[in-house]
């Protein structure tokens, strides 16, 4: 890299930092994380777990808002002093280093660009993700493992925790159901993106014949709403069912009932945990998720009596394809949305989402504040 293409390009990420910096006051960040500390030093801070919790979380996103800042500032003062020692004197080590550190905090300015479009309600939250294969039997189920494989990587890229709260294994290959528990700081904000039906287009590797098909799978993202948020549930509403929980694929099947279905009778929902060891922990996580279908549910008829009243046409749901995937006779993955799209389809496989989580958020964006 030319030293004085660096030059203008350490100079913008400065004023970038120097506008995201202006959007808060890191003196009064100091002082609310001071005072919620001096909250949990004070005796009976633990009287009220759920209260107590609030406010552990609450000061971990302050705390975090605040040093990532204030290490990406840092990290673009040390490129800054970097380039200067150049100027004076070449030295290949250091411009080796330079370079390095260059292309992290690159990465970790477009990170933290990204982040800042999640000012959602729940975006912070945990994410619970189902997938649902369409019709089509073998084929439908295999799109879903494709898509289940394509999580669970981003996932990992990212250090989240990725668990199976449920499973359900295609009859010949793939599945018929997956739910994963997502768990990380703004993991819902990031995943929201996916919510929606995906439609695969390739050679299907189940047909002799060699014939191109197309399969459907929806994918529903939701928030894990726990004991800190209140959702109205009549416990004579509930149906509790235990079964005997079994890993992908039957891996493992357990030898005691621990798994747990909770059906809601009014409205037909079902959620099922067969991740932990442990009942009781499968219930309050079947329970967790049901909290969060039904605050789904809530704000999607929000949504459609907005839509009513506004005359707008709104498409919400199982019925909004969001993305293709085309494996053949070319290699296109395309957002329908934001209009994002890449020819490298093996990347976004093995997980590399960011570049269309972070199209359909500046596209939301625009959506909110239309130009």
């Amino acid at each position: 890299m030319e030293l004085s293409e660096a030059k203008k390009k350490v100079e913008a990420m400065q004023q970038d930092v120097a506008r995201f910096g202006g959007l808060f006051d890191l003196d009064a960040l100091d002082e609310s994380i001071a005072e919620n500390e001096q909250k949990m030093a004070e005796p009976g801070f633990w009287d009220d777990n759920v209260a107590a919790q609030k406010v552990i979380n609450a000061n971990n996103e302050l705390k975090d808002k605040r040093d990532t800042f204030v290490k990406l500032r840092d990290n673009i003062g040390n490129l800054q002093t970097s380039i200067e020692l150049l100027e004076l004197e070449p030295d290949d080590e250091l411009q080796s280093e330079f370079e390095k550190s260059f292309g992290e905090t690159q990465k970790e300015l477009e990170q933290y660009r990204l982040n800042q479009l999640l000012d959602g309600e729940y975006d912070a939250k945990n994410a619970i993700l189902e997938i649902h294969p369409g019709a089509g039997g073998t084929e439908a189920q295999d799109w879903g493992a494709m898509l289940l494989r394509m999580y669970v990587r981003w996932g990992e890229q990212h250090g989240f925790n990725v668990e199976t709260a449920s499973y359900e294994a295609g009859e010949e290959a793939g599945i018929k159901s997956v739910t994963l528990l997502i768990k990380g700081h703004n993991a819902f904000g990031y995943l929201r993106s996916e919510k929606g039906v995906h439609r695969l287009v390739r050679i299907s590797p189940f047909d002799a014949a060699g014939r191109r098909h197309t399969s459907f799978a929806s994918v529903d993202v939701m928030p894990e709403l726990d004991e800190s948020v209140n959702i109205d549930i009549d416990p004579s509403d509930l149906r509790v069912d235990t079964f005997r929980s079994s890993g992908a694929g039957g891996q493992h099947i357990n030898k005691t009932e621990s798994a747990v279905r909770i059906t809601h009778i009014p409205t037909g929902i079902v959620t099922s945990s067969q991740a932990e060891r442990s009942q009781l922990q499968n219930r309050v996580t079947a329970m967790n998720m049901l909290k969060s279908k039904l605050y789904e549910l809530e704000e999607e008829k929000k949504a459609k009596k907005r839509a009513e009243i506004e005359g707008e046409q709104l498409e919400i749901g199982w019925g909004s394809q969001i993305r293709s995937y085309v494996f053949h006779p070319y290699t296109l993955v395309k957002d329908n949305r934001s209009g994002h799209e890449t020819h490298n389809g093996q990347a976004v496989m093995d997980g590399d989402l960011d570049p269309f989580i972070n199209a359909y958020l500046q596209w939301k964006l625009s959506q909110k504040n239309p130009q």
